[in-house]
């Protein structure tokens, strides 16, 4: 029994992942399905590309809990079921693989940037915070998400390592997850790397003109 509480944890931190909520929410809200205009990519930003700001927050508000929840649930619940800092490593990458790799829509997922953030704060607020304030800053002054989102990918363990002991305890499963989320991100933006170095990458706020009906892009 010991074995099949950090083994259902893990699975149940999976399915969850696996719920892609920009999918979701557009069906909910009538808008198209984010995987058919702009990047093709069923995340907040690709839905805020659509054109309706509701949609993009309702995506990044869940997308984010998806991650968060399954993990504070271990940190609060988990200790009388043997569930320690290795299920605890193991439910915050399954859930953020979920959403990469969502087994109920054809493992066709995100990038993962709201989930990741959302196993952030659950690990620690302030990790989390601090990961979210350096996407901010960087998204703010350069205008590109992806660009954003590779800093934070990188700055994430080095912040959990650098302040450990400080503001929380560092346990070594929970940073190789947090390095293996963050290299899990670098790859997952490749193209976006290779838009960026050929100055072809859209900056925020620039809507789809496929959310309005016309094919996919293909950058």
């Amino acid at each position: 029994m010991n074995a099949f509480y950090p083994f259902l944890a893990t699975l149940a931190a999976y399915l969850i992942g696996s719920l892609s909520f920009a999918v979701i929410v557009s069906r909910v809200m009538g808008l198209h399905d984010p995987r058919t205009y702009g990047s093709g990519n069923p995340g907040a930003t690709n839905v805020l590309r659509s054109g309706s700001k509701p949609a993009a927050i309702a995506t990044l508000l869940l997308d984010a809990l998806k991650g968060f929840v399954p993990v504070v649930l271990v940190q609060w619940f988990g200790k009388p079921y043997g569930l320690g800092d290795g299920t605890l490593a193991a439910v915050a990458l399954a859930a953020f693989l979920g959403h990469l790799y969502p087994v109920f829509f054809r493992f066709q997922g995100g990038k993962g940037v709201a989930t990741a953030l959302g196993v952030l704060l659950g690990i620690s607020g302030w990790l989390g915070l601090a990961t979210a304030l350096t996407w901010l800053i960087i998204a703010v002054f350069f205008r590109y998400s992806s660009l954003a989102s590779l800093v934070a990918a990188v700055f994430a363990p080095v912040y959990y390592v650098l302040f450990g002991g400080v503001l929380w305890y560092t346990e070594g499963p929970v940073t190789a997850a947090i390095v293996a989320m963050g290299l899990l991100l670098i790859w997952r933006h490749r193209e976006n790397i290779q838009r960026l170095v050929a100055g072809k990458e859209s900056r925020l706020g620039k809507k789809a003109d496929a959310a309005k009906g016309a094919p996919k892009s293909k950058r």
